[in-house]
């Protein structure tokens, strides 16, 4: 799914991501010290893992994924996304991707949470996955690395899976949407339509239907677009912000 807002509204996200300042400690999965040190490369390797095309300026390859299973339902370019096979819960087969359209059975990132990330860049440019330095960058395939160590969060703790739900307050994520989100979504999240005026989606829609992509994008903001990272806020903060955000309009 692509969420790209236009216009004026890029221009009040660009001024804002330009002012504002990372001042609270993020929550990290690793080594916090280590993890605030990084923070900024972290939020970038979070938005490559999302769709790295859209952060470099690059087409995907327009071929699937060699490694991608015949048995998925997803061809072409979306199967070069990090995501499309590790999920936005990063449990892949083991988490909201076990099952629907999106389901291969590849294993989540969860594993390498803590690993060295020199480890890891190797991992990426394997024979398995086939990221080239011409296709990504190494500078780049290093803050992808270090987004798989010490960027993720389990996301169990913040949504129940049964039933998709905050397990944050609205009350308590009300102020932060409000005077962040509220800027470019709406006060009622209907500003940003991400479809068509026939099929509309709104951030709202999102928090409902796939609540572990909007804890992602929070936390690191949407690819192509100077969307504010909200990683430095602690997690159960942005479990709040999506509480908010599930009594929202989804039409």
């Amino acid at each position: 799914m692509n969420r790209h807002p236009s216009g004026l509204v890029v221009g009040i996200m660009r001024g804002l991501a330009a002012t504002a300042v990372l001042v609270v400690p993020m929550s990290a999965s690793a080594d916090s010290e280590q993890a605030r040190s990084q923070v900024w490369d972290i939020a970038r390797g979070g938005q490559l893992y999302d769709d790295w095309g859209k952060v470099l300026g690059k087409e995907l390859p327009d071929t699937t994924h060699p490694a991608y299973p015949a048995s998925g339902k997803q061809k072409g370019s979306a199967t070069w996304r990090c995501k499309e096979c590790h999920g936005w819960d990063y449990k892949g087969a083991d988490g909201a991707y076990g099952k629907g359209s999106h389901h291969t059975g590849i294993k989540g990132l969860r594993a390498m949470v803590g690993a060295d990330p020199k480890a890891i860049l190797k991992i990426i440019s394997d024979d398995n996955h086939r990221y080239t330095e011409a296709m990504i960058g190494r500078g780049e395939m290093e803050k992808l690395a270090l987004f798989v160590s010490l960027g993720q969060i389990d996301m169990d703790q913040h949504i129940d899976r049964a039933t998709r739900k905050s397990r944050g307050e609205p009350g308590r994520g009300a102020p932060t949407y409000q005077t962040i989100c509220a800027v470019c979504h709406g006060f009622d999240g209907k500003t940003l339509n991400f479809k068509t005026p026939e099929t509309p989606e709104y951030v709202g829609t999102i928090a409902r239907e796939n609540p572990w992509e909007f804890m992602h994008k929070a936390r690191f903001g949407q690819p192509g677009i100077p969307m504010i990272s909200l990683i430095t806020l602690p997690d159960t903060t942005l479990a709040d912000l999506l509480a908010v955000a599930q009594t929202l309009p989804e039409k």
